[in-house]
Parts: C-alpha cells; structure tokens; sequence
C-alpha cells in the first residue's frame, strides 16, 4: 500500500509539473498585453513630472524606477509618478525588463 501512495505522488508531482510548464506566466502576458503610456505633465511652479501610466505591479516598479533615475515618486492606482523628466530612461528600462517596445509609447 506504501508503494502505490509513492507512485501516486510521484504521478501528481510529475503531472503538476508538466502542466504548469507550459502555462505563461502571469506576470509574462502582463508585460506582452499592456499599453504603457509615459507622458510629461507640468505641475504647480513649473515642475516636471514623469507619469507612467498601464502598470500593474505600480508599487515595485516605481521603487526600482526612482533608483535608476534617482529622484522622488509614487506608485499606486497602476501609474507611476517620478520627479523630473525622465521618459527616456523609463523606456529603456522597461525594454530591458521584457516589455515589447512596440507597446510603449512616449508622448
């Protein structure tokens, strides 16, 4: 009996296992799916913003975003904000981290 239970999980293991390999991601048809949209706004006394716009995982990405660039910023409500302007940074970041460039538009 010992020996059948063994063979039965290893048999659910193994199955498990081929049947999550070919399933994507989440986080990978996020990045293939979304429209990325990085614009500039101009704030109150002249002050540059980047706002990232199409961005689920907004509170992780905004940290790494504010190292790179090193300044201020949010993230919540899908959008990342960063002091200055920094659109050209963000979108070769972006690339680098697997989303299509295609998907990525700069105003």
């Amino acid at each position: 009996m010992e020996l059948t239970s063994r063979k039965l999980a290893m048999y659910v293991a193994y199955t498990f296992l081929l049947f999550h390999q070919n399933i994507p991601s989440v986080e990978k048809l996020e990045k293939e799916q979304s429209r990325i949209i990085i614009r500039l706004e101009k704030r109150k006394w002249g002050k540059i913003v980047t706002i990232v716009t199409g961005i689920m995982n907004s509170k992780k990405l905004s940290i790494k975003l504010k190292t790179l660039c090193a300044c201020g910023g949010s993230g919540k409500h899908n959008r990342v904000l960063l002091q200055g302007d920094h659109k050209d940074k963000v979108k070769g970041f972006l690339i680098e981290e697997g989303y299509p460039e295609e998907r990525i538009e700069v105003h």
